[in-house]
């Protein structure tokens, strides 16, 4: 299975960067990964709507462009659906059985995803009702990854 991750913005922090190579690495026993970035807009602090639309048109724009045709595109979001990890193992299971073998997850930036882009997934996942740093929902994807192939394989996991 290949698992594509699409994200808004770069990784600033070193402590972020070591611990996704670290999933990177354990992940790599069980699919084929791949991290693409594409560039985030600067955010003033005061937003109008207007300004907001534009930007998120824009990483929108640039997420899209990035979208490979016949992958299953699941969009990270406060409004999608929660799992638990054992649920989120069994969707990623019943994917790879019914031949998704290409699965795209995408992360907006600071501002979120334009509609666009919510409008091309196939699902919407919520991780939770807060609202986290893109840079740290990364980490968090792929240690939720990491743990649902450790369920598919039924293999011990930290709970």
């Amino acid at each position: 299975m290949k698992i594509t991750v699409l994200t808004v913005g770069k990784i600033k922090e070193s402590f972020y960067r070591e611990a996704l190579l670290e999933y990177q690495k354990r992940l790599s026993r069980y699919c084929s990964l791949e991290i693409r970035e594409v560039d985030d807009e600067r955010t003033p602090d005061r937003i109008s709507d207007t300004e907001r639309e534009n930007i998120l048109k824009k990483e929108g724009g640039r997420l899209e462009r990035l979208l490979p045709e016949g992958a299953y595109v699941i969009t990270l979001e406060i409004e999608g659906q929660s799992y638990t990890s054992e649920a989120f193992a069994q969707k990623i299971a019943d994917l790879g059985l019914c031949g998704q073998s290409h699965i795209v997850f995408v992360i907006g930036g600071s501002l979120g995803l334009h509609n666009s882009i919510k409008k091309r997934a196939d699902l919407a996942v919520s991780f939770s009702k807060m609202t986290f740093p893109h840079q740290l929902m990364r980490v968090v994807l792929l240690e939720q990854i990491y743990r649902a192939f450790r369920i598919i394989q039924r293999e011990p996991y930290h709970k």
